[in-house]
Parts: C-alpha cells; structure tokens; sequence
C-alpha cells in the first residue's frame, strides 16, 4: 500500500512537471506574438514563473492560474516588463507595460 502511495505521488508530480513546461511553451509564445505585434525585441527569448494558484475554468473545473513575467525592449535601450496570464491550458491575457500605462491583449 506504501508503495502504490509513493507511486501516486510520483505519478502527480512528473504530470505537474510535463504541465508545467506545455504552460511555459505557451506562455513563450504568447510573448513572442504580443511583441511581434507591437514590433518590439523579446528580450532573453524566455518566461519566468511570477505566480502559481489555483483557479476555476470556464467549465468550473480546478486548474492553475500561471502568471509568466518576461522583459522586452523598444530600440533595445531599455528593459520593460510585460506577463503571460494563462488559466490551464488557455492563454487568458498578455500585459505589456509601457509610459502610457499598462496594455492589455485579452483572449478566450
């Protein structure tokens, strides 16, 4: 029974890892359009995680909230921040700051 237990545990943790990586894949492409769109430079060509928490779905159903923080940059002279909100498996908003305040792409 210990080891059907150990299993299980370890079973959820390799699934929370793969998930882990299909968000981040996602989240690194969200940025990269969003700074294409605009025509601005990803910078460092990556995401990191800023947040993790539970959330419902549209469905109701229980997944987790990522937020991905990831910097880009105008004329590369400057560094600002933007983030990739995505709810499971759905991108739900990419943030861009900027002098003018904060943009903000909405998807669903």
């Amino acid at each position: 029974m210990e080891n059907l237990l150990l299993i299980a545990i370890l079973g959820a943790g390799v699934w929370f890892w793969i998930d882990s990586m299909n968000a981040r894949e996602r989240a690194i492409a969200a940025a990269t359009r969003a700074c294409q769109s605009i025509n601005v430079q990803l910078l460092d060509q990556t995401v990191s995680l800023e947040s993790l928490k539970p959330a419902r779905n549209n469905a109701g159903h229980l997944v987790w909230r990522r937020t991905y923080g990831f910097e880009y940059s105008i004329q590369g002279v400057e560094r600002r921040s933007g983030r990739a909100i995505l709810r499971g498996r759905v991108l739900e908003q990419v943030q861009l700051d900027s002098d003018n305040g904060t943009t903000i792409e909405q998807h669903e």
